[in-house]
């Protein structure tokens, strides 16, 4: 993985170079892991714009993108993929998809997420990233955006690219042969860049009296979540590439152009 300094993109990361088991690795320049793009300035990001990122999937719900739309790289398309949308059908809009509006309302955290139910929430959430929907066709979206044929660069994001951008990624890295606790390194490196970015929010919610606790459960992401997704995969079908070929519809011959398309050889 490599971190790419960015102004305006947070949390931009190109997932190339990461070890694969037998000795490869990730081919570098064809996937990317972000934050929203809504203040992305090709001006001010020569690197970013230099990527060359053909396709941009973006994993927010419908509000989300309204309040703070994409800008796209030049010669880019983008992708809608919500996750959450049948969450947001039944009235349930996500902790991981409002974020600054948890943080801005210390009594709404306590009484919504206080007491452990924040860690609680986020891990039905993850569970959802497997069984919904909603998640299973943006998932599967995503995949078959990967194995199109002559695809270029992609970048896949969400809000702060650690929740439903770090299930992406394990998905993937799971297909490409990444180790267990190579994915969970992954996953979890996010932390520091996250932080970073809600700091003031953070600061703000707990001088206004706010739950540190609650604060660090909502804007990071910990080993825990991320076992609750796995476990799902492990008991609706028993291995990634099942769960990858009957719940999220991608056939087997689009899983061989991924792994062809983005491993290269020890």
């Amino acid at each position: 993985m490599t971190a790419i300094p960015a102004h305006t993109v947070a949390n931009l990361r190109d997932l190339g170079s990461i070890a694969l088991a037998g000795g490869g690795s990730v081919r570098p320049g064809l996937a990317f892991r972000s934050g929203m793009l809504d203040r992305f300035d090709a001006a001010a990001d020569p690197v970013v714009a230099a990527l060359g990122i053909r396709t941009v999937v973006d994993f927010r719900t419908e509000a989300e993108r309204r309040s703070r739309p994409d800008r796209v790289p030049a010669g880019g398309r983008l992708l809608l993929a919500d996750v959450f949308a049948d969450q947001v059908a039944f009235g349930r809009m996500p902790a991981a998809a409002q974020l600054k509006q948890v943080l801005s309302d210390p009594a709404f955290a306590e009484r919504e997420l206080g007491g452990g139910r924040a860690q609680e929430l986020f891990a039905r959430t993850y569970r959802a990233f497997v069984s919904s929907d909603s998640a299973r066709h943006a998932y599967g979206a995503f995949l078959g955006e990967l194995a199109e044929e002559g695809a270029g660069p992609l970048l896949f994001h969400c809000t702060a690219g650690k929740d439903r951008t770090g299930w992406a990624t394990t998905i993937l890295l799971t297909l490409l042969g990444a180790t267990p606790e190579t994915v969970e390194a992954e996953y979890l490196s996010v932390n520091p860049a996250v932080r970073q970015a809600f700091a003031s929010l953070v600061e703000g919610f707990t001088a206004q009296g706010g739950d540190p606790e609650i604060a660090l459960a909502v804007i990071g992401v910990f080993p825990e979540y991320l076992a609750a997704a796995l476990d799902e995969v492990a008991a609706r079908h028993g291995t990634m590439e099942r769960y990858v070929r009957e719940g999220l519809g991608v056939p087997p011959e689009a899983i061989e152009r991924i792994r062809e398309r983005l491993t290269t050889t020890g």
